[in-house]
């Protein structure tokens, strides 16, 4: 019994020893540089046509204000809105007391009846001088008395008319009405109120805020880099209304609709040395508030052979600045430094440090040590990734 314990301990001791000489044969091994070639993801860069994108500061401002004021003297009786609601061209809101300019039209309906009926007669009388004529009953005289009196009557008709018309349009104006379409503010007028039609105080403030525009300004030394670098045939100009427009919020979300540039001012602003350009934005659901801070992105020129390169494919140093790895042509992953230009979409505007046909990996980064073997093949993303890079201009 004691020999047959003794041969199964020499049998363990073996086989420890050999799985300890397996284990340190392997980190010998890794210590000797035999680790495994990472396996990478490259792209080919190549050129093609990058818009050049600016991103300034601007605020949102309605298309259409109106100041809603009353057109007549009298006591408001009725607010018909509801505050903060979205009212439509004519509907009414605010009611003022009609009964002063009831009374005004009946007065003149009254007095274009007496006027009608003068006129009538005098019509009578002039067919009756000239029946008198035609047998030389009467003068000449008495017949152009008739011709004047009934010219007179005529006018007075017309007169009455036009007071009875203009009763009638401020009787109209009682009912204070939306001059636009657009969303209404608070109330500046009570029930009660004494309104005059030459106030200069308004009774409530309409804005159209959909579409809404974008103001926003730009350095005019930037634009004329612009010009100079179009004029000298570096960039390209977009073509009329092509250029692209959007919106983009505090933390970075960009606003789903596009938008429109409108002009630029020809002016610059002696104080700040900004010119200001105008954008309009679809806003359907009424997101985009009047003095809303925004920040817009808008494409000024066109670079025909720029490069870009996946976001994913960038790391940074301590200071922050940005770097990739290129492959080299012996298969090993050179750190190169690089000056980026705007984002657009999932890719980064290379501005230098890279040129056409050269390698870079975007994937794997992480595994790969400068001047390292790798293993590369062409990386091919998933359509569905976000991180699939877009191609921002054909």
């Amino acid at each position: 019994m004691l020999m047959n314990k003794g041969l199964r301990g020499r049998k363990v001791l073996l086989t420890v020893t050999a799985m300890l000489a397996l284990v340190a044969g392997q980190v010998s091994s890794q210590e000797e540089g035999q680790m495994p070639t990472p396996a990478v993801g490259v792209v080919e860069l190549k050129a093609h046509a990058v818009p050049v994108m600016s991103e300034l500061p601007g605020r949102i401002a309605a298309t259409r204000v109106s100041e809603v004021r009353a057109r007549v003297s009298g006591i408001l009786q009725e607010r018909v809105f509801e505050q903060g609601s979205l009212v439509h061209k004519d509907d009414v809101l605010y009611r003022i007391d009609p009964r002063l300019f009831e009374v005004r039209v009946a007065s003149a309906e009254a007095a274009l009846k007496k006027a009608k009926a003068v006129q009538a007669n005098a019509k009578q009388q002039l067919e009756r001088q000239r029946t008198l004529k035609e047998r030389n009953v009467v003068s000449a005289v008495d017949y152009d008395t008739a011709a004047v009196n009934l010219d007179q009557a005529e006018a007075d008709v017309a007169s009455q008319q036009a007071v009875l018309d203009e009763a009638k349009i401020n009787l109209g104006y009682t009912e204070v009405r939306a001059p636009i379409t657009g969303v209404i503010g608070g109330a500046l007028a009570t029930e009660g109120t004494l309104v005059t039609a030459d106030s200069t105080s308004n009774l409530a403030l309409i804005q159209q805020v959909d579409p809404v525009y974008a103001d926003f300004t730009q350095s005019a030394q930037q634009l004329l880099a612009l010009k100079q670098a179009v004029s000298e045939g570096k960039l390209e100009s977009p073509a009329p209304g092509q250029a692209r427009v959007e919106l983009v919020f505090d933390g970075g979300k960009v606003y789903s609709l596009p938008g429109k540039l409108l002009f630029s001012n020809a002016n610059v602003d002696p104080n700040t040395g900004q010119v200001t350009l105008r954008a309009e934005f679809a806003n359907p659901k009424g997101d985009l508030l009047p003095g809303m801070y925004v920040r817009v992105r808008i494409e000024q020129a066109v670079q025909q052979a720029g490069l870009t390169i996946p976001q994913r494919a960038v790391t940074r140093t301590s200071e922050g600045k940005p770097q990739v790895f290129v492959l080299a042509a012996d298969g090993t992953a050179q750190v190169r430094d690089v000056s980026l230009g705007t984002s657009l979409g999932s890719e980064w505007i290379v501005l230098s440090g890279l040129k056409e046909g050269e390698k870079v990996i975007a994937d794997g980064v992480q595994k790969v040590q400068p001047g390292a073997k790798v293993n590369a093949e062409a990386w091919k993303p998933d359509a569905a990734d976000p991180s699939t890079p877009i191609q921002a201009a054909k």
